[in-house]
């Protein structure tokens, strides 16, 4: 099977195509900058001066020329013309006239317009007397580029004896020309040299993101075989630093999901095999005759299926509710009336125990909810304080109205709750009691409470000063009416 390219190498990779892709981008922008631009006389002032010498040193014209000379040049100016391949004019640059043409064009004595232009020759020429160049317009309105000499006297006029030709139009053959004569090799060995720049840099940079993603691939893979203590450095770019901070949090819940299944499977082990044994021991001294009391065999039997029952109960209702299965119907409720009949009910549980129960169950506005399940919260929390306050406690249960929605706080005095259990005393079968007797019950009552709880749109938080020290659970739940609580979960 093909395997696919390594995330480095496809950075790397890319970034040389970028650079690539941008000299490219930038070489096509450079000949269009050339093309744009106007094509510059020089070459063909050049090329004209060197034709005019040829031409002079042909004619043998001297510095003064004679009527003679000058008659017998204005009759061999087509034939020169012809020779190089040129067209030559004699012309008059104070009156801007033209007083012979080789190609017949002018007649003598025509007018035409005239500019001279300043240019430095780049190779001097030996040339009679003042070189001029310039522009000059044809009978037809085209513009001609013209480059000779002045000060050819004839009679009392000075005139001036030059070659004409026309301007060059810009091409793109000749813009290639010029950038393979004179650019292409500079530019060349410019971008090899980016490109080398480049390279290195993209090597950098792509080690440097793949760095992190490589740790995080080695951990992920570690916490797959099920090393779930493993954790990733938070450092580089902030995406992958927010990737590693989100894969550490994954890894600390998963850890923590794995320890709380384990004290689970210890703790609902023992649990079931309590009841399951008393149920199996009684049912087999009825069926063989050997209870002495079968009615007081009968009832034992009967408390056991009943509290092997609440825990599939439990266990049922947990799973619903993380699931978003399970719908709650929705009424105003008055929490104080809930929290005073709540406490009614179990004052007398806490009295046998020798506990006080005070309640102080203030007015405070209704909340939507299901009265059942908020009366369910309330009895767990409360049942809870019971259980884990020794004889001669305290327990409170107070209303009262804060940030704008309805709290509701049970504090005891009782055995409190240790630092490091704090985080974890809401997950799913975990008990802070491991060490200080048996167990009471599958750890599972405070999970059901906050999914109650939050499935109303509140709440739920625990204090504690320490062991020893008591706790106080707060429930907060808002005010507004509504009319379905489902917290984004659909019904059964």
């Amino acid at each position: 099977m093909r395997r696919n390219p390594r995330l480095r190498a496809r950075l790397f990779y890319s970034y040389l195509v970028l650079v690539i892709a941008l000299l490219l981008v930038m070489t096509a922008a450079f000949l269009v900058f050339l093309f744009a631009q106007p094509v510059s006389a020089t070459p063909t002032y050049e090329r004209l001066l060197t034709t005019m010498q040829d031409i002079v040193q042909e004619v043998g014209l001297s510095a003064r020329p004679t009527l003679v000379e000058l008659t017998g040049l204005f009759k061999q100016l087509p034939q020169l013309a012809s020779e190089n391949e040129t067209r030559i004019l004699v012309i008059n640059l104070p009156k801007q006239m033209v007083i012979s043409d080789s190609a017949g064009t002018f007649t003598r004595g025509d007018s035409t317009h005239i500019v001279e232009e300043s240019f430095t020759l780049r190779t001097p020429r030996r040339l009679t007397g003042q070189t001029v160049f310039g522009q000059i317009d044809d009978k037809d309105g085209s513009r001609w580029l013209f480059a000779g000499v002045a000060g050819i006297r004839q009679g009392q006029e000075a005139n001036a004896i030059v070659l004409v030709d026309r301007p060059e139009v810009q091409t793109w053959q000749n813009v290639l020309d010029r950038f393979r004569r004179e650019l292409a090799l500079p530019l060349a060995q410019a971008a090899l040299v980016g490109l080398v720049v480049a390279a290195g840099l993209a090597a950098i940079i792509s080690r440097t993101l793949t760095r992190s993603l490589g740790q995080l691939v080695q951990v992920a893979e570690s916490v797959a075989a099920g090393h779930y203590d493993q954790r990733v450095p938070e450092e580089g770019p902030a995406e992958i630093k927010s990737l590693a901070e989100a894969f550490n949090r994954m890894s600390s819940e998963v850890q923590s999901t794995q320890q709380s299944q384990k004290d689970f499977m210890a703790n609902v082990g023992h649990d079931l095999k309590t009841p399951l044994t008393s149920i199996q021991g009684y049912s087999q001294a009825i069926m063989d005759g050997a209870a002495k009391d079968p009615t007081s065999a009968a009832k034992i039997i009967h408390e056991e299926a009943g509290r092997l029952n609440r825990m599939v109960t439990e266990l049922t209702d947990l799973a619903r509710l993380q699931a978003g299965r399970l719908s709650m119907r929705s009424s105003s409720i008055d929490m104080g009336k809930l929290a005073q009949a709540v406490g009614d009910r179990l004052s007398i549980l806490a009295r046998d125990k020798g506990l006080t129960l005070h309640v102080e169950a203030d007015k405070v506005p209704e909340v939507a909810g299901d009265g059942d399940r908020l009366a369910q919260v309330l009895t767990n929390l409360v049942s809870n304080a019971i259980k884990y306050t020794p004889s001669g406690g305290e327990i409170w249960l107070r209303t009262q109205v804060n940030n704008g929605g309805v709290e509701v706080m049970v504090r005891d005095t009782g055995l409190g709750i240790k630092a490091d259990d704090l985080p974890r005393i809401f997950e799913r079968f975990y008990q802070v009691d491991k060490a200080r007797g048996p167990r009471r019950g599958t750890g599972l009552g405070l999970a059901i409470t906050q999914e109650i709880v939050q499935a109303h749109g509140g709440r739920i938080t625990v204090t504690s000063a320490g062991e020893g020290e008591g706790s106080t659970f707060t429930v907060w739940l808002p005010s507004p009416q509504l009319t379905t609580i489902v917290r984004g979960r659909r019904s059964v």
